[in-house]
């Protein structure tokens, strides 16, 4: 699991366009992290999607914080998905627990059933994040309905841009393949498709590209 967390972490990388707005570029990284975190889900490991996507919707706080010049360390980075999640998944870790007993019966049909969900939910937590960071340039309170409106309109919005589960899977085979190649240096990598096409007109990096 490690060798796949460091394999998701080490590509997802910040990359602020100054040709782009603030927004446009957050919109970027959550839609990244988003599309990670559910090729994480599609991994047949039951459970393992959970310990896998926290430290990577962390560091998509972290992203978005710098985009809007806050500085967030790491820790506080992880309190922020853990204060902002709270509010934002309103039942979702008692469905992430129902499709990991789901993976333990079935993996792959378990794993992309959890996907979506959890394409959702990440990209709702990096708006709730984003009108975060938007409000405090301002001097703007946040509290917890607002999260919850904030939350709800984004998981509305998910659904017209959300990644095929032909893309969750291809993601996913490429991120195994190349946390194995790392793992495991001397073994020869076998081959994988080249990028597919994602509804926006974007591509899944292809081997030799950032994932970001």
């Amino acid at each position: 699991m490690l060798p796949l967390l460091k394999q998701v972490l080490d590509n997802f990388n910040l990359d602020v366009d100054p040709a782009l707005t603030p927004s446009q570029n957050a919109e970027e990284v959550i839609r990244s992290a988003a599309l990670l975190a559910g090729a994480i889900a599609v991994e047949p490991l039951p459970f393992a999607d959970l310990l896998l996507i926290t430290p990577l919707q962390a560091k998509m706080v972290l992203h978005i914080g710098k985009v809007y010049g806050f500085e967030v360390t790491a820790t506080r980075a992880r309190e922020m998905v853990q204060e902002l999640g709270a509010t934002v998944a309103y039942g979702f870790a008692v469905r992430q627990v129902m499709r990991g007993i789901a993976k333990l019966a079935l993996p792959v049909i378990g794993g992309l059933i959890t996907a979506p969900a959890v394409y959702g939910w990440t990209y709702a937590l990096g708006r709730t994040a984003e009108v975060y960071f938007q409000r405090k340039q301002g001097g703007q309170p946040f509290g917890k309905p607002q999260q919850i409106e904030v939350a709800q309109e984004a998981r509305k919005s998910s659904r017209n841009i959300l990644p095929s589960a032909r893309d969750f899977s291809e993601l996913a085979r490429e991120l195994r393949r190349r946390a194995d190649e790392k793992a495991n240096p001397d073994a020869k990598a076998g081959s994988e498709p080249k990028a597919a096409e994602l509804k926006d007109g974007g591509t899944l990096s292809g081997p030799d590209r950032p994932l970001n």
